[in-house]
């Protein structure tokens, strides 16, 4: 498969280098752009890697990078060893931060690991947000068995049956039962206060 790079490089003959390098050996397929509007070449281009080069990058290309970084792995080469600047190009969204004057032939292991990185951490954000979602989902339920405990003075177990006999009749899943009636339940409380 051939990688889509997007390279950016402030120094047009060190990027016509590393682009002569990748394509030559069908590893990829290089589009060059301007630092300009990185979001703008992002869309273009669709890249599978974003490679930036820069002599001394700034705070304001971090933001371009945060803004694209969701989507895309991303690696930085910059000529100043800047260890605090380092950490924030990481916490904005770069995947492998290097410093300029790589040799060619350390690019795509850099590249490799970059791309693996950032699936590793997709992968981790995903089972993140499912368990976020299942965390939610049981507090809602919990909360659902209380209003009816309450309310209705049943047990824990019955209120339980309840939601879920009523998610089957209705043919709906559980969760949504749990939602809808937490917000009828809370609706005239949140009226009554204000």
């Amino acid at each position: 498969m051939t990688l889509r790079i997007l390279l950016i490089d402030t120094d047009a003959e060190r990027a016509h280098a590393l682009e002569k390098t990748l394509s030559e050996s069908s590893y990829a397929q290089v589009t060059r752009a301007g630092a300009e509007d990185l979001a703008a070449a992002v869309d273009r281009s669709r890249p599978d890697l974003i490679i930036i080069d820069m002599a001394l990058p700034d705070r304001d290309a971090l933001e371009d990078i945060r803004a694209v970084a969701a989507a895309n792995p991303i690696v930085m080469f910059a000529s100043t060893d800047d260890p605090t600047f380092a950490q924030e190009a990481i916490a904005a969204g770069v995947c492998s931060y290097n410093l300029s004057g790589v040799a060619l032939a350390d690019v795509k292991p850099i590249m490799a690991s970059a791309i693996a990185l950032f699936q590793r951490y997709r992968h981790v954000e995903t089972e993140l947000a499912a368990v976020r979602a299942q965390l939610d989902e049981r507090r809602q339920i919990e909360r659902a068995k209380a209003i009816l405990m309450k309310d209705r003075r049943m047990s824990e177990p019955e209120a339980y049956r309840w939601l879920q006999k009523k998610a089957m009749d209705e043919s709906r899943k559980l969760s949504q039962i749990v939602a809808e009636f937490v917000a009828a339940h809370e609706a005239p409380r949140r009226e009554r206060k204000s």
